[in-house]
């Protein structure tokens, strides 16, 4: 679970802003449910957060920032590629580090991982274990101007010879030392305890879904998971999209049917993934919506999964749709279904950027009670940008799960939250907030002068 998130220098955030998911001890015996202990610590984080705000206020540079942090702790960079970031623009100077710091819940576990980052380079990358008080450094690193990595990983001595070895190397500088890690150590054996517990979370329980995608390979988790198929289709159903039920086609496909679905360079990636007996599936998602499943058992063997969605249009009668002939609200509900359906034990995080796109505002609410519900104490967590202001309720939100974002004069984005207004308990937050009491909303200029009048005859 994520306990807060900083970011400074980064598209429109200028100086440092933080979420925070700390529960407030100001709100004691309100949702007491919906907040859990924080490891080796006496406060609670929050399992939901809503931000709002205007069009262009910054939300989803939010949601981009944690995105970028994700691709900076996984995924290696190629040499003299530079870093990737994106400085706020707004100010002088742009060549300033911008920095990222995301404190986490993993196993148990809080940690706090972040970097300093320009142009060319991670200037500084940081590991910490936070129990209580204190903060456990697992490693320290940074980069000079010339291009040199330092890395002190006295926490990590621990963890075995292989990442005493990675630390004293150091790695590229334009790439962070936890994505050295991921790259080169096969598991849990050779990168330890400590970094096998934050590579997973970031491998595994952070997701991060756009507007326009869904949470994992839905075909595939629907093929396998006949309990999941279930629920997804009665879901569907009591959301009243007309879907009485899901099927999965699921089928072998030849090398020739592949090459019209794949542009050649995928086509030879696909052939030459390993294969052997504890080879894993690999799902590759089209943009019709269907999946190629490739199986790495001995020979590779590659299958197309279709999901189609069946109507019940009469008694008896059953016509069945692909999934691309639905309409754009039932797949994104459906790409948003597995968010609801995870064991209790699971830890899960699911920031979602727009969750509001093509939904009905009754069944965004739904969809968010649902998920609090859900939960039934396990580690879950569910963020959300939305501009639907039927969530601003008091019966469904705690004042510090509500969250805006607001750009001040210099363009610059501002993070706060509703608990920082003296609000009643009764108060109806959502009409309030539509009349610009906290700020977050448009506010509009004089759009009647840019009517024109029809021209006149002479």
């Amino acid at each position: 679970m994520i306990v807060s998130l900083s970011v400074s220098n980064f598209r429109s955030f200028s100086s440092e802003e933080t979420l925070s998911l700390v529960a407030s001890n100001r709100l004691s015996g309100s949702h007491d449910d919906h907040a859990v202990p924080i490891p080796d610590s006496k406060e609670r984080v929050l399992r939901t957060a809503v931000l709002y705000g205007a069009n262009g206020a910054g939300k989803s540079n939010l949601f981009k920032a944690i995105r970028y942090l994700k691709s900076v702790a996984l995924e290696p960079r190629k040499k003299n590629r530079g870093t990737g970031r994106e400085p706020f623009k707004f100010a002088e100077p742009q060549d300033e580090p911008s920095s990222f710091d995301l404190q986490f819940i993993a196993a148990d576990k809080l940690y706090r991982f972040g970097f300093k980052v320009d142009d060319e380079r991670i200037v500084e990358e940081w590991l910490f274990q936070v129990v209580g008080n204190r903060q456990k450094p697992l490693y320290e690193r940074t980069t000079d101007e010339n291009g040199k990595v330092t890395i002190d990983a006295e926490g990590l001595k621990g963890a075995g010879e292989k990442v005493v070895a990675l630390a004293r190397v150091g790695g590229p500088q334009n790439q962070s030392f936890l994505a050295t890690a991921n790259a080169t150590l096969d598991d849990w054996r050779d990168s330890g305890e400590e970094l096998g517990r934050v590579l997973t979370w970031f491998q595994g329980s952070l997701n991060l879904v756009g507007p326009d995608e869904s949470i994992g390979p839905l075909g595939h988790q629907l093929d396998q998971d006949s309990g999941f198929l279930s629920f997804a289709g009665a879901f569907l159903k009591s959301a009243s999209t007309g879907v009485d039920h899901l099927e999965v086609l699921k089928k072998e496909i030849s090398q020739d049917e592949i090459r019209r679905l794949l542009p050649d360079s995928a086509v030879r990636s696909l052939r030459d993934l390993p294969g052997g007996a504890d080879g894993l599936p690999v799902v590759v998602r089209l943009e019709d919506v269907t999946e190629l499943l490739v199986e790495r058992k001995g020979e590779n063997r590659v299958y197309r999964i279709a999901i189609q969605a069946a109507h019940e249009h009469e008694p008896g009668k059953v016509v069945r749709l692909e999934l691309a002939e639905e309409s754009d609200g039932t797949r994104r509900l459906l790409n948003l279904i597995p968010a609801l359906r995870a064991p209790r034990a699971t830890s899960a995080v699911y920031f979602i950027d727009e969750i509001d796109r093509s939904l009905h505002p009754i069944l965004v609410k739904e969809f968010l009670e649902f998920f609090l519900k859900s939960t039934d104490g396990g580690p879950r967590q569910i963020i959300v940008t939305t501009h639907e202001s039927n969530l601003l309720d008091q019966e469904l939100l705690r004042r510090d799960e509500i969250w805006f974002a607001e750009k001040d004069q210099t363009a610059a984005t501002r993070l706060y939250s509703l608990l920082d207004f003296k609000v009643r308990n009764d108060l109806e937050i959502r009409k309030h907030y539509l009349q610009g009491r906290f700020g977050a909303v448009p506010f509009l200029g004089n759009l009647e002068s840019l009517l024109t009048k029809p021209d006149r005859p002479a």
